[in-house]
């Protein structure tokens, strides 16, 4: 993935310092005075002030260039503590149709991870806040998508996204015509996270089906029956499950889940796309049951079940029922994360009550 070296311009400012030292001291020898600056002020005197050299400009901070894939953003939590995502559910209480829920999914589905190596699984990327914003056409949705962030406009795709895989969900270079393709981008000086559904490039324009911005610092939620670039009207990295946060520890948010069907909405999703009666509606939590023994499995997929345990699942979009989002990453192992999810079912889950918050 291209990378563009970061430039200081720091020989400048180190040759202003010295200059201005310099002339310091001369001044100082020449009026005998003292270099130390008085603790109180002095009394102004009739004769004129000795000329002293406007101080330099604060330097800007600089803002970083680096395009990378499954960036670590430092570690940094996406989103504010008391967000929906990071929100501790483990003492929640239990929905009066959890069992009915349930019984709809299939006691003995298995859970899926939808991720893994490339092409398996939704990719990410952080550039920093110099990225060239481009314009993006929406082609289904844009009555529901934002044109940008605030007054400015376009999206910060890397260009490498044109001809490189793994930029877009699928793996294709472009997008290609046919999934999901997905475009997660985190602009991680600005702290901005922006994404597209259905992304492509055409050879002269990007087109998405839908997408959204979302402000990293705060909780923002989509206007009611707005979507997102998800169904639901939720982001989406939030709710993957990222390869280096599973082998720091406990995952610390709620993960993303589909189901084969659903019905309206709560909250904190905004957007429906279906009405069985039988089925969960979008923004539904389920929570993997304490009792579960997760000993058995190794060690950074413990921590991902825990998460399971602590922060729940939230349904996000139609799909296939208890697949479980996570980020395309070329250290995932499949060999072992398919048999432990498989050893997770349905009858494993409860459904936190509707809308709980």
């Amino acid at each position: 993935m291209p990378q563009v070296p970061k430039v200081l311009p720091v020989h400048c400012g180190l040759r202003f310092m010295r200059r201005l030292t310099i002339a310091a001291i001369a001044l100082s020898t020449a009026c005998g005075g003292s270099s130390a600056t008085p603790d109180t002020p002095t009394t102004p005197t009739t004769s004129a002030p000795p000329q002293v050299a406007a101080p330099a400009p604060a330097p800007t901070a600089p803002t970083s260039t680096l395009v990378q894939l499954n960036d670590n953003l430092a570690g940094r939590a996406l989103f504010p503590s008391d967000n929906w995502w990071n929100q501790e559910i483990s003492s929640a209480p239990i929905d009066p149709q959890s069992n009915a829920f349930i019984d709809f999914i299939g006691r003995t589905r298995t859970l899926h991870p939808d991720f893994g190596p490339p092409p398996y699984g939704i990719p990410y990327v952080g550039v920093g806040g110099g990225e060239p914003r481009v314009p993006i056409a929406f082609v289904d949705y844009g009555d529901e998508s934002d044109s940008g962030f605030g007054s400015e406009r376009g999206y910060p795709v890397p260009d490498a996204a044109k001809t490189q895989p793994n930029f877009i969900e699928g793996g294709v270079a472009g997008g290609g015509s046919d999934g999901d393709r997905h475009v997660l981008i985190v602009d991680r000086d600005r702290w901005l996270l922006f994404e597209l559904f259905a992304t492509r490039w055409t050879g002269q324009r990007w087109e998405a089906g839908s997408g959204a911005v979302f402000d990293l610092a705060a909780n923002g939620r989509r206007p009611e029956g707005w979507t997102s670039a998800d169904a639901a009207g939720l982001a989406i990295l939030p709710g993957l499950v990222r390869f280096d946060e599973a082998m720091r520890g406990p995952v610390r948010h709620a993960l993303r889940v589909t189901v084969r069907s659903s019905n309206g909405y709560v909250w904190p999703a905004s957007h429906r796309a279906g009405n069985n009666a039988a089925a969960l509606p979008f923004g539904a939590r389920l929570r993997l049951k304490s009792s579960k023994d997760l000993s058995r499995h190794p060690a950074y997929i413990q921590n991902i079940f825990r998460g399971m345990q602590s922060h729940g699942l939230i349904v996000a979009d139609n799909g296939s029922d208890m697949f479980i989002s996570g980020a395309m990453d070329p250290r995932w192992n499949n060999d072992e994360l398919n048999p432990a999810f498989r050893a997770l079912t349905a009858s494993d889950f409860e459904v936190v009550r509707l809308g709980w918050r």
